[in-house]
């Protein structure tokens, strides 16, 4: 996995007995001595990501302008302002989270098709330079995996992922086996001044001693299979050491869960959901459901690894994908006109009757608006910002910790309150803020406003995940010139 650099306080240059005195002849001057500045270079615009949509930044009066004591706790208010990013336009779909799930099923085939107990094939696994020099072995993904025409120790490694139903003898993938590690960078807690090496930088108070034996206790992430083949996330906390203590890793089972079809709704026949949703290819173009809050980021994570791998190491300033804040997704699903809805009417259905999201338009009526379900993504109108289905179809995870006082409680720059929680934590500390209502809910939970919520690991037929990356240069302003 690609390191990520990490970037200290502050740089410096070491002069040695090097001086620089005014007046040194022999020092080219074409600016003629005058405050010009470090050329840039050539301008550099960031491509469009493919599927996305830039977001420009604004500000946006965050909740709803008159409270409904309806439907519970007030909703907090307050006006706030984001920077540029690119989202998605539409929910991730079935068919591209199917590309995650067969990322990770190739990978562990090309795994176990090197690994000598099914024939060691050492093409499939790099562990030397053309020198024959040693290297971190790394995946040969050059190297096809034989579907066809396999060996049979090769066969073997392809079926050990693969698993045959005991009653009806169905064979399907593993979905127990796919897990996915990644590992994350916190630059926000390495950044803060309490968390600095040298206690000398951890106060500016100059009436404050720090003592250089002082101990800074960290908590940080991480992850490993047991003895018994079982994921382990766990958050330790112990004394600061080095930069590395900011490298959070994990470990996610990603298959979605395909049951929650009859889990959410007792006494209905949804069998078929279970058993068609996630593997019929007419679903593709569906939203993904049945994925955690957990699942929906270590998406993210991949996503950018796999971006990184296809650039080849040009990819010097591309910013991570990651679940918007629900600032950001707020901003983005209201559009330039700061409506209440992801359209400018403040009611469903537009001047010819015909429903602007798919959600539950009566009691018991779902199909009013022509669905059931889910829909295919992108069905209905974009909002001005070119963004689709930001009200109903499936409610959508957000990065930010569930609180009732909400943005209260950030920044009004950029705001969101994140806390990831432990795995021992209070269950209630781990509540997530989704948004946009889905295909199930009334027309109250489809306004742009409304901010219900769900534990992060919870997996719903009615929740679903759309990406965002932040804007490479969004901050920057007019030139002297």
């Amino acid at each position: 996995m690609q390191k990520v650099p990490f970037y200290g306080a502050a740089f410096f240059l070491i002069l040695g007995s090097l001086v620089a005195c005014m007046g040194t002849t022999g020092t080219s001057m074409s600016n003629g001595g005058e405050l010009t500045g470090v050329s840039a270079g050539p301008v550099w615009n960031e491509p469009a990501p493919y599927g996305m949509v830039l977001v420009k930044r604004g500000s946006v009066k965050m909740g709803p302008d008159k409270q409904d004591t309806l439907w519970g706790a007030p909703v907090p208010q307050r006006e706030i302002s984001v920077e540029s990013f690119w989202m998605d336009e539409t929910e991730v779909t079935v068919g591209e989270y199917k590309q995650f799930i067969n990322w990770v099923r190739d990978s562990l085939i090309r795994e176990r098709l090197a690994d000598p107990a099914y024939g060691g094939n050492e093409l499939y696994k790099i562990e030397e330079d053309r020198e024959g020099n040693p290297v971190k072995p790394y995946l040969n993904w050059s190297k096809p995996i034989p579907w066809k025409r396999a060996t049979e120790d090769e066969q073997m490694a392809i079926n050990s992922l693969y698993k045959t139903h005991p009653i009806d003898g169905t064979v399907m993938l593993d979905g127990s086996q796919l897990n996915y590690y990644y590992e994350i960078y916190d630059y926000t807690e390495a950044a803060k001044r309490r968390n600095r090496l040298n206690p000398a930088e951890r106060t500016r108070n100059t009436d404050v001693q720090i003592s250089p034996d002082e101990v800074v206790m960290i908590t940080k992430d991480t992850a490993y299979i047991d003895e018994d083949g079982r994921i382990v996330n766990q958050t330790i906390t112990r004394p600061l050491s080095s930069e590395w203590d900011f490298l959070n890793s994990y470990i996610v089972n990603i298959m979605p869960d395909t049951t929650c079809w009859v889990n959410d709704f007792q006494r209905a026949n949804n069998e078929q959901y279970m058993r068609l949703y996630f593997n019929h290819p007419s679903y593709n173009d569906h939203p993904i459901v049945g994925v955690s809050w957990e699942q929906a980021n270590a998406f993210c994570a991949w996503r950018t690894n796999y971006l990184l791998a296809g650039l080849r190491g040009q990819a010097k300033y591309i910013q991570r994908y990651r679940l918007p804040t629900e600032a950001e997704w707020e901003f983005a699903a209201r559009g330039r006109e700061d409506n209440q809805y992801p359209w400018k009417s403040k009611k469903s259905t537009d001047d010819r009757g015909c429903y602007q999201a798919n959600y539950k338009p009566g009691k018991g009526n779902f199909t009013g608006d022509g669905n059931l379900i889910t829909n295919r993504v992108g069905a209905y109108s974009p909002n001005s910002n070119g963004l689709y289905d930001m009200a109903g179809n499936v409610a959508e995870w957000t990065s930010t910790a569930y609180t009732e006082s909400g943005v209260l409680q950030a920044s009004d720059i950029n705001p969101d309150v994140q806390y990831n929680a432990a795995p021992d934590d209070a269950y209630r500390l781990k509540k997530k803020v989704i948004r946009g209502g889905s295909w199930k809910d009334a027309n109250a939970f489809i306004r742009s406003d409304a901010r219900p919520w769900e534990y992060q690991n919870e997996q719903r037929s009615y929740i679903g995940f759309r990406c965002v990356r932040t804007q490479v240069g969004a901050g920057k302003g007019k030139s002297k010139r």
